[in-house]
C-alpha cells in the first residue's frame, strides 16, 4: 500500500495589485496556518519519502514553514504543479518510482482538490469526506492510502481518505 498526502498551499496575499499569480508569496495568516500544518505532521508522525512543490511562491514558502518538521525529506520544486489539471497531476504521480513508498504533494487547487475528490470517491472516514466534499481550503491536508502496488497504477478510486484536516480544525499554537 501506497500513502499520498495532499496539501493545499497555505494562505497567500493578494496586497500587491497586478503581481503575477506565481509570485504571491504568503500571508501573514498564511504563515501561521503552515506553521500549525508543520507541527501537526511532526506530532502524527507524518513524514513522506519524497516532496513534490509547485514552483509557485506561495507552495515554496509552504513547504519553508512545513521543512524543519520534516527535516531531511528530499524536495522537487516542480514548474508542472503550478496550474496543474486532475490529470496532469495524476500523470506527475504515475511517474514516481516504485522505491517511494508515500508522497507529500504542495499544490493549488482546483486541481489538487479534483485529484483528492477522483481518487477517494466515497471511500475514506465519512467525517474527513464531508469536509473535502465541502472545500478543499487553503492549508488542508488530505491522507490518502492508495490500493496499489506501482504507482503507475493510480486511478480514480484507488484510494481511501484517511483523514482531511485544516488548520482551523488544528487551532493555533
Amino acid at each position: 500500500m501506497r500513502k499520498l498526502f495532499l496539501l493545499r498551499h497555505a494562505k497567500s496575499s493578494w496586497d500587491v495589485p497586478g503581481q503575477d499569480d506565481r509570485d504571491r508569496p504568503l500571508s501573514e495568516r498564511g504563515h501561521a496556518a503552515a506553521g500549525v500544518m508543520g507541527h501537526y505532521l511532526e506530532r502524527n508522525a507524518i513524514r513522506p519519502a519524497l516532496a513534490l512543490v509547485s514552483s509557485a511562491l506561495r507552495t515554496r514558502a509552504t513547504w519553508d514553514r512545513i521543512e524543519p518538521r520534516l527535516e531531511g525529506v528530499p524536495v522537487s520544486i516542480e514548474d508542472e504543479i503550478y496550474e496543474a489539471s486532475r490529470g496532469d497531476l495524476l500523470h506527475r504521480l504515475r511517474r514516481l518510482d516504485d522505491h517511494v513508498g508515500s508522497v507529500l504533494l504542495i499544490g493549488h487547487n482546483p486541481g489538487i482538490g479534483r485529484l483528492a475528490e477522483t481518487l477517494v470517491g466515497h471511500n475514506g472516514e465519512p467525517e474527513a469526506l464531508a469536509k473535502l466534499h465541502e472545500k478543499f481550503s487553503t492549508g488542508a491536508l488530505a491522507e490518502i492510502e492508495l490500493r496499489i502496488t506501482h504507482w503507475g497504477e493510480l486511478e480514480a478510486g484507488s484510494g481511501s481518505l484517511v483523514r482531511f484536516v485544516r488548520p482551523k480544525d488544528i487551532g493555533s499554537e
